[in-house]
């Protein structure tokens, strides 16, 4: 029970102080949260919105999953923007210059955007562990370079080609095209969707049930005792950093084998930053994680109705920014909670424990 308090009560927490600051940013602006809330809920069920917040779920979850991976070890992983676009632009040129059968073509570009997302990831994990160099600056720095890599892999003098106002990699072939699950009218679920919550019980399977779990989390919690205890650190480092960032190579394929089949300028953006705040309020467990993806983007697509009604859209980004500030404190009190309450158990047992013989004839 307390186990379960300590993941679920924060979010919930965050979740309740964040809506009610946008309830009080609404009646100061005149807007009733009520009908916010329930044109935001109606959408749901309009259009393509149900399947579009799926498919965004997906892409969030998995760079949740990125970001968690790093911070099992302490490790602020922040540079899983540069990852997963350099990934999906290198995964794009790869696959549009192949030609192989159906599977094997978009598993090898898969493993594709895996290896360029870990091999990118590589620069700061090797900085950390043999030089100390913080991972926040190196991956910070990274982001930055990453954009001036995909603008000279897509320009027309390398591997772009001009498309209308547009500049693109070659599209990739069917063959290469993951399949989604057709609803007609409402939309086309994502293949991509049914691997990311395949790697969401990868990870869970990693964390609880093997010896590298363990001392990842053991390395997170106390990286002098897990020394001590015959793990090496810096391979935990060199390991973490790869991992995530393997991870992140995957979070642009979901729209790259499922939807646009090719890179460009115009590509999504912000998928990494978005997984930091998923993975903060999942508190790094792939369930939690799961339910701040689906939360994320029920916000993020929802909120395209508000306009109808005259609630100004940008309400979601306050409630999103509130949820991300206002988890991190829910954490800390909650765990203060925990901690007095036992100390209280601890102090109650002692109490009820009968004085020997000695104690009781001094």
């Amino acid at each position: 029970m307390t186990r379960v308090r300590t993941v679920l009560l924060p979010p919930a927490l965050a979740i309740v102080f964040a809506a009610l600051l946008c309830a009080v940013a609404l009646l100061i602006t005149g807007d009733s949260p009520l009908t916010a809330l329930r044109v935001m809920i109606t959408q749901v069920g309009a259009g393509t919105t149900a399947v579009d917040i799926v498919n965004s779920a997906a892409i969030y979850y998995i760079a949740g999953l990125a970001v968690a991976i790093g911070f099992q070890m302490k490790l602020f992983n922040i540079g899983i923007e540069g990852q997963f676009r350099v990934a999906a632009c290198v995964a794009a040129i790869v696959g549009g210059a192949l030609v192989l059968p159906p599977v094997v073509h978009a598993l090898v570009i898969i493993v594709v955007g895996a290896l360029t997302g870990a091999l990118w990831a590589a620069v700061p994990a090797l900085l950390r562990a043999y030089r100390g160099v913080s991972e926040v600056i190196s991956t910070i720095m990274l982001n930055a370079a990453a954009g001036g890599l995909i603008a000279y892999l897509i320009s027309t003098d390398s591997f772009g080609v001009l498309q209308g106002n547009n500049i693109s990699t070659d599209p990739i072939e069917p063959s290469g095209h993951v399949p989604g699950v057709s609803f007609g009218d409402a939309g086309t679920i994502f293949g991509m969707v049914f691997v990311a919550a395949a790697l969401g019980l990868a990870y869970g399977f990693m964390l609880n049930r093997t010896r590298f779990g363990f001392e990842l989390k053991a390395s997170g919690e106390s990286p002098t005792a897990a020394t001590a205890g015959g793990v090496d650190a810096r391979r935990m480092v060199l390991v973490a950093l790869l991992l995530s960032g393997a991870m992140a190579g995957l979070v642009g394929l979901p729209e790259l084998l499922g939807r646009d089949f090719a890179y460009t300028l115009t590509s999504p953006q912000g998928y990494g930053f978005t997984g930091i705040a998923v993975a903060l309020l999942g508190r790094n467990h792939p369930v939690g994680i799961a339910l701040g993806a689906l939360l994320w983007a029920f916000l993020d697509k929802s909120a395209l109705a508000l306009d109808n009604v005259g609630v100004p859209r940008e309400i979601v980004l306050i409630m999103q920014g509130s949820v991300v500030l206002s988890v991190i404190v829910a954490y800390e009190i909650v765990r203060r909670y925990e901690l007095a309450a036992e100390q209280r158990r601890v102090a109650a047992q002692l109490r009820t424990i009968p004085a020997t013989p000695a104690e009781v004839s001094s």
